[in-house]
C-alpha cells in the first residue's frame, strides 16, 4: 500500500504543489492560515478540517522529514501516490484529475474526497485487485472499476460529512463560542461564580444568521442578569454549576462530558485569577442522525454512480467525525443497522457491498479508534455477486 513507506520522499510536497498548481497551492494555504486565526475554537477547527494541507505545508519545511509522525507520513505517502498516479495518466484524464485536485482547494472543500480515492483503491489492490481509474480515464459514473480472478466490480467513492446529520452544526457552535468569549469573560470578572447556561435548541442551529442572533440572546440574557430566556427556536436557562468532583483542570471536560452526554456541545470559559468557570452546553431537539446521512448518501449514490453492469461497491469516507462518536457509531451497532437496512431496499439492487471509514482509518490509528481492517464493511445478502470467492476480500462483511 502507498503509506506503508515509513521514509516519505522529501520532495513529494514540492511536487504535490505543482499538481495543485503553484499560485492555486500558495494562495489556499495563505487563505487557511488566515481563516485559522479566526478565533480559538474556530481557529482549531479549521486546523483539524484542513489538516492535509497543513502537514503538506509543515513537511515543505526542509528541516521537517525527521519530525513526521505516523499520520504525517500516510498523508504525505497518499500526495506522493497522487502525483505518480497524475504522471501515468493521458492529458485528458490528467486534467480531470487535477481538476478534482482544483475542487478540494477551494471554499470549504476539502483535500479528503481525493485522498479517500487514493486510499480505496490502495486498499484493493492490497487486497489483490487489479484497479482502473475508471473515472478520470473514461468518465464513468463511478471512480474505480476492479477485477480479480475474472471478477469485476465497480467502485464509487463518497465522502459524506457527519454535519449533515448533526442538528447542531459543530462550526457554527465554534463561532458561536469564539463571538461569546470576550463578552463572557468581561460578565465573568464582574460576577464571579460557576455558572451552567443551558440551551435547548429544538430546531437546531445552523448558520451564520443564527449564530448572530443566539449571541445577541446570550448577551442580552447576562447583561438583564435574568435567569431564563425561551422562545420556539431556543430556550436558554442559566443555572448554578453543580457537578459532583473536580470542577477545575482536566478533570471539568470529563465530567461535564458525563452529565451531558455524547451528543452535547460543551464550552468552558473559566477566571484562573478568581477561580470563576462559566459552562455553556447546547442540544437539540433531537438526537443526531450521522448514520442516516450517511445511508441517504448510499442511496443517492446507488442509483446515480452504479451502472449496473458489474456489481457495485460503495466506499463511503465519513467527514466530520471525532474518535468517540465514530467509536460509538460502531460499537452501538448504530451505523451498521442502518446500512444493513439501506441494503434491503430496492434501491441497492446494483450494490454487492457497502464499506464506511473515516479519517481515524486513514491516518493509521489502532482500534478501537479505528476499525480494524480500515474499513466498515457491509455485504448484501441478495445480490447474486455477494458469495463469489473472487470478490470476496472487497465484500465480506467486517461485522
Amino acid at each position: 500500500m502507498p503509506y506503508a513507506d515509513p521514509c516519505p520522499d522529501p520532495s513529494i510536497p514540492a511536487a504535490f504543489a505543482r499538481l495543485c498548481g503553484g499560485r492555486a497551492w500558495s494562495s489556499r494555504l495563505a487563505d487557511l492560515a488566515r481563516r485559522a486565526q479566526a478565533g480559538p475554537l474556530s481557529g482549531r477547527a479549521v486546523q483539524q478540517r484542513h489538516a492535509l494541507e497543513f502537514v503538506l505545508a509543515r513537511a515543505a519545511d526542509p528541516g521537517a522529514a525527521g519530525k513526521l509522525g505516523h499520520a504525517e507520513r500516510r498523508v504525505l505517502a497518499f500526495a506522493q501516490e497522487a502525483v505518480r498516479l497524475a504522471r501515468s495518466l493521458p492529458k485528458g484524464p490528467r486534467d480531470r484529475l487535477r481538476a478534482l485536485v482544483q475542487e478540494g482547494l477551494t471554499g470549504e472543500a476539502t483535500l479528503i474526497p481525493l485522498f479517500h480515492l487514493l486510499r480505496t483503491a490502495a486498499l484493493l489492490r492490497n487486497r489483490g485487485f487489479a484497479v482502473d481509474f475508471a473515472g478520470l480515464a473514461e468518465e464513468t459514473p463511478y471512480d474505480l472499476r476492479v477485477t480479480r480472478d475474472g471478477a469485476t466490480a465497480e467502485v464509487a467513492c463518497e465522502t459524506v460529512s457527519a454535519e449533515e446529520g448533526r442538528p447542531v452544526h459543530r462550526g457554527d457552535w465554534c463561532a458561536l463560542v469564539d463571538r461569546v468569549h470576550p463578552g463572557l469573560q468581561t460578565w465573568l470578572a464582574a460576577h464571579p461564580g460557576r455558572y451552567l447556561l443551558k440551551m435547548t435548541l429544538p430546531e437546531g442551529f445552523a448558520g451564520p444568521d443564527k449564530t448572530a442572533e443566539l449571541h445577541a440572546r446570550i448577551m442580552a440574557l447576562l447583561a438583564a442578569e435574568k435567569r431564563q430566556d425561551a422562545s420556539a427556536d431556543a430556550v436558554l436557562k442559566l443555572d448554578p454549576l453543580v457537578l459532583a468532583g473536580a470542577l477545575a483542570g482536566s478533570a471539568l471536560p470529563k465530567r461535564l462530558r458525563e452529565q451531558f452526554g455524547p451528543e452535547a456541545h460543551l464550552a468552558v470559559t473559566a477566571d484562573p485569577s478568581g477561580g470563576s468557570v462559566f459552562v455553556m452546553a447546547a442540544r437539540a431537539g433531537r438526537e443526531n442522525a450521522v448514520a442516516g446521512a450517511v445511508v441517504s448518501r448510499m442511496r443517492q449514490a446507488a442509483g446515480s454512480r452504479l451502472t449496473g453492469a458489474a456489481p457495485g461497491i460503495l466506499a463511503m469516507f465519513v467527514e466530520d467525525i471525532d474518535r468517540a462518536e465514530w467509536r460509538s457509531l460502531r460499537e452501538t451497532l448504530e451505523l451498521e443497522g442502518a446500512a444493513r437496512r439501506f441494503l434491503t431496499e430496492p434501491g441497492s439492487r446494483r450494490v454487492v457491498a457497502a464499506a464506511c471509514s473515516s479519517r481515524m482509518e486513514m491516518f493509521g490509528m489502532a482500534p478501537p479508534d479505528a476499525a480494524p481492517e480500515g474499513e466498515l464493511r457491509f455485504r448484501n445478502p441478495s445480490h447474486p455477486a455477494g458469495r463469489l470467492a473472487a470478490l470476496a476480500p472487497a465484500v465480506t462483511s467486517t461485522n
